[in-house]
């Protein structure tokens, strides 16, 4: 029995429905955008290998900065502890993060740096002794696969099977300038009426929905009237954040910034598993009290694992190199230059683009959705190509790390165009 053999055998992929007969792909190696497999072909990384990767597979600078660590100090306890590794982070992401940002706290990924800011908001008030228990998010999110970020997502076919078990959520469909003015009386009314406790969302692109995306002035709007009301708001930047939109974070598109700031995916550079959630200062001042009962009990084994803020900070190195951002301009630019050339295209229902974000959203008899057929379709048609484009149902997005070069954008670009072009009528 060979490895994939062993694999198909014994381990359950993320996913992946369980009666998938399709033998995985072994890779056995990563160099820039590429991923390579045991009979060494090649595949362009396209979706960053689920968002996560930004500099390209095993950067030699981020390699030799995790590679020291190891044999530095490689984990700790972080109660009644720290380590360099984690103030210096701590230190630098508040130098990029919104002002109003106060206080840094780990966690080990995206789902759980989603589930510490609802433990947060909720627990704000509870400290003060007031009866606010009640969420706000947008209809279609996707904010983790724990139960907080079940909750506070879409209810959908992610989280069917749960349902009756997650706590209740208001939830609003997304700003548009036609619905605008209504949205703020509803949520003006909420305010006054029921006992709201926080706003989360994911700023200007909601990811796993479909790369859907609003005009930050919009949200800017809806984020003011919770500043008004006292009411917490919480800004998701699990995916858009380390320049995917064109800026440093999501936040950065927006005027009134949210209380509460959510990291994960990009911010070791796709090396490790690290979380953060960043908080305004009045959220943390609500547990400086002396009751003990109402300390904030939550921590993880991993906490600001001393290897992972290593990579995170090599990557920050990175991200604050000129050239980097002369990258994610790059590919931003040809990303445009695409839309422009495809956005009449018959086969497409729309294409959208965001810094370097490109989504198209295919026209079929289906609805758009994460289940539509043509996914496996799409996957193994790209795959052929030596693409790796794993579609949200009908929606093809493009995401490749910033080391991508013009060449590999174009022929990604060609096959997108010659897949469209063979579809049936």
């Amino acid at each position: 029995m060979n490895l994939v053999q062993k694999d198909k055998e014994i381990i359950w992929h993320p996913f992946t429905h369980q009666m998938n007969s399709k033998l995985p792909i072994n890779l056995v190696k990563g160099e820039g955008v590429y991923l390579i497999d045991e009979r060494n072909q090649q595949y362009i990384d396209a979706i960053s290998s689920w968002w996560v990767n930004l500099h390209g597979h095993c950067h030699p600078y981020i390699s030799e900065k995790v590679s020291e660590q190891l044999f530095t100090l490689e984990h700790s306890i972080f109660s009644d502890f720290t380590h360099p590794n984690a103030v210096n982070l701590a230190e630098r992401l508040l130098i990029h993060l919104p002002k109003n940002q106060s206080k840094i706290f780990y966690s080990d990924n995206g789902s759980t740096a989603v589930e510490v800011a609802i433990k947060m908001t909720l627990q704000y008030w509870h400290n003060q002794n007031l009866p606010n228990t009640t969420l706000i998010a947008f209809e279609n999110a996707y904010h983790g696969d724990t139960f907080g970020g079940m909750s506070v997502g879409a209810r959908n076919v992610f989280n069917n099977a749960f349902e009756n078990l997650l706590f209740n959520v208001s939830h609003i469909p997304l700003p548009t300038k036609e619905n605008i003015d209504q949205l703020k009386e509803v949520l003006e009314h909420w305010f006054i009426n029921h006992n709201i406790a926080g706003f989360i969302f994911e700023p200007i692109v909601q990811g796993a929905s479909g790369m859907m995306m609003y005009e930050p002035e919009l949200l800017d709007e809806l984020i003011l009237l919770c500043n008004r009301h006292k009411i917490v708001t919480i800004a998701d930047e699990v995916f858009t954040g380390f320049g995917r939109t064109g800026k440093f974070f999501a936040n950065d598109y927006l005027k009134n910034k949210a209380d509460i700031i959510c990291l994960s995916k990009g911010l070791t550079g796709g090396y490790l598993p690290l979380g953060v959630t960043s908080c305004a200062k009045f959220i943390h001042d609500a547990y400086l009290i002396e009751d003990k009962t109402k300390t904030f009990f939550h921590g993880h084994s991993y906490t600001a694992n001393p290897t992972a803020c290593a990579a995170a900070l090599a990557s920050l190195d990175l991200m604050e190199r000129d050239t980097t951002w002369e990258q994610i301009n790059f590919i931003t630019t040809k990303h445009k230059q695409f839309l422009q050339e495809s956005s009449n295209h018959p086969k497409l229902q729309t294409i959208r683009q965001l810094g370097t974000i490109l989504a198209l959203e295919i026209r079929t008899s289906e609805e758009t959705h994460y289940l539509n057929s043509l996914n496996s379709t799409i996957n193994e048609w790209f795959i052929k190509k030596g693409i790796i484009l794993r579609p949200l149902g009908n929606i093809i997005y493009v995401l490749p790390p910033y080391c991508i070069t013009g060449k590999e954008l174009d022929y990604i670009y060609q096959q997108l165009t010659i897949f469209l072009n063979e579809l049936p009528d």
